[in-house]
């Protein structure tokens, strides 16, 4: 039996054969072809052509994390519209490490191939690690795009998410808001080597460059869980006490309850990201700007532009496609409860 074949029955995709050739698997791995059915003058007709079936990979940072989470709805969602769309079948496979690994991203990009993926979609957690992985995939024929955390130098055909730059700019120009143009911001960037998070924090400190008011203190990493980014915060919080202002490139504090506690009474915060734990910090006062992201989608709108390269050979307008930035205040923040449910497929 083919690689394709026995890693695609372990991806729950089982082949099947031709009314006509037994022996032969489809290289579509399509459903056999129906009997030739009678024509009007009773002799044999054509038979009904097979349906095909497409395989999609989806690849994301790290399971833990609920903006993934969305971004795995919205990659079935749109797998189960296009699939009745266009009369076939098409099936996600979520390949995604518990936690941030570069390398087992890598790894499942190379499973995926071996397996018979039709086309894949990537959220990567280190570009310079990525970049081969996503060329070899190329190079055997797997259409590719890149979701939330681009890949720019491999060969992928498309991406999809935030202009980072432009995140970082209205972080930035919020918090100076609150703060009256003057103080000290401390910026929290989890994964130092994710390229998106990069770009926000360089275009913080260029924005910050433009209010004389306003010095940086410093850019702290972390691990990108909840516990880890909320004693980060604490932390330097309670060791920099002139700390007036906090720039977050990501929410990763706020997905747990009590984050913020002995640093909202000195500081303002704002943070991507608005999940529903987040706008209960919203609401307490203790965050006073989310700026969103289409979580939900980095996996519909990724997986719609590969099944779109696949059956109809349309390559999207653009290379870089973002979506505007929601902007989440006490003011209009009931706005966004009903999404998150929907994005998370919680009744």
């Amino acid at each position: 039996m083919s690689t394709r074949a026995t890693l695609n029955r372990r991806l729950g995709v089982i082949p099947c054969l031709t009314a006509l050739a037994a022996a032969l698997l489809l290289s579509a791995c399509g459903k056999p072809a129906e009997p030739a059915k009678p024509a009007s003058d009773g002799t044999a007709g054509a038979p009904t052509p097979a349906a095909k079936s497409y395989l999609i990979g989806v690849v994301a940072k790290s399971e833990s994390n609920p903006v993934f989470q969305a971004a795995r709805t919205g990659a079935e969602d749109a797998a189960a519209e296009l699939s009745e769309k266009y009369g076939v079948k098409i099936e996600v496979s979520w390949q995604t490490p518990p936690s941030e690994d570069a390398q087992r991203q890598a790894q499942f990009i190379d499973q995926l191939v071996a397996a018979g993926a039709d086309g894949i979609t990537l959220s990567a957690s280190d570009g310079n690690v990525l970049t081969d992985a996503v060329n070899r995939a190329v190079d055997a024929g797997v259409e590719f795009v890149t979701f939330d955390s681009d890949v720019p130098n491999s060969k992928r055909f498309a991406y999809y998410g935030i202009d980072d730059a432009e995140c970082g700019r209205t972080l930035l120009r919020e918090l100076v808001k609150y703060m009256g143009e003057e103080g000290v911001v401390a910026i929290l960037a989890g994964n130092q080597n994710a390229p998106n998070l990069q770009k926000r924090v360089a275009a913080i400190k260029e924005e910050a460059a433009k209010f004389p008011g306003i010095t940086i203190k410093d850019v702290y990493y972390h691990g990108e869980t909840a516990p880890e980014a909320a004693a980060k915060v604490q932390q330097v919080q309670a060791a920099n006490p002139d700390i007036t202002g906090w720039a977050m490139v990501g929410g990763w504090p706020l997905f747990t309850e009590n984050a913020l506690d002995g640093v909202h009474e000195s500081a303002k915060v704002v943070s991507v990201d608005h999940l529903p734990v987040e706008l209960v910090y919203i609401r307490s006062g203790q965050v006073q700007v989310l700026v969103g992201q289409d979580c939900y989608g980095w996996g519909h709108e990724t997986v719609r532009m590969l099944v779109e390269k696949l059956i109809d050979g349309k390559t999207p307008e653009k290379v870089i496609n973002t979506f505007e930035l929601p902007i989440v205040t006490a003011d209009n923040v009931d706005q966004y409860d009903g999404i998150w449910k929907k994005w998370l497929r919680k009744n």
